[in-house]
């Protein structure tokens, strides 16, 4: 199984770049994370929001493929546990499809996105910063991986 980071927003500090990447190579190769990232629309005074988000969400959907499982991050969307998620990906794997994870810019995922998305999950109900998120998902990938193989992480 592929899984795949899309998020919106590139050059990233180097403590966030430094987060994922430890957590992406502590996967094996058959549980592999990938962080792909797109531009942040421009935004500033005069600017339309929606026609941002439109934007940033057109950039995320042409990286997802028609058989990749496609999961929204959205403040609304299902909470999970650790265990609840390493369930649904162990089934999206089983179902033989990659598993993308769409990161929306500062003012969230559009519509299209939304309409897209074959579920949608909450990391929260607090507000994260995009960056945040970022670490979050491949901590929350490697600790899915490690429920699933019984490894010693998730009991830390």
């Amino acid at each position: 199984m592929k899984i795949s980071l899309v998020s919106v927003g590139t050059r990233m500090p180097s403590w966030v770049e430094e987060g994922v990447a430890e957590y992406s190579k502590r996967l094996p190769a058959d549980f592999a994370l990938s962080l792909v990232e797109v531009p942040l629309a421009k935004r500033g005074k005069g600017l339309d929001i929606d026609q941002a988000i439109r934007k940033e969400s057109e950039a995320l959907l042409a990286k997802i493929k028609p058989t990749d499982h496609v999961i929204a991050l959205e403040v609304e969307g299902r909470t999970l546990s650790t265990e609840a998620m390493a369930r649904r990906v162990d089934a999206i794997r089983m179902e033989g499809r990659n598993m993308v994870l769409l990161a929306g810019g500062p003012d969230g995922l559009g519509d299209a996105c939304l309409k897209r998305a074959d579920e949608q999950w909450s990391l929260s109900a607090l507000t994260l910063p995009h960056p945040l998120v970022r670490i979050v998902v491949a901590e929350q990938i490697y600790r899915i991986w490690s429920v699933l193989n019984a490894h010693p992480y998730h009991r830390a």
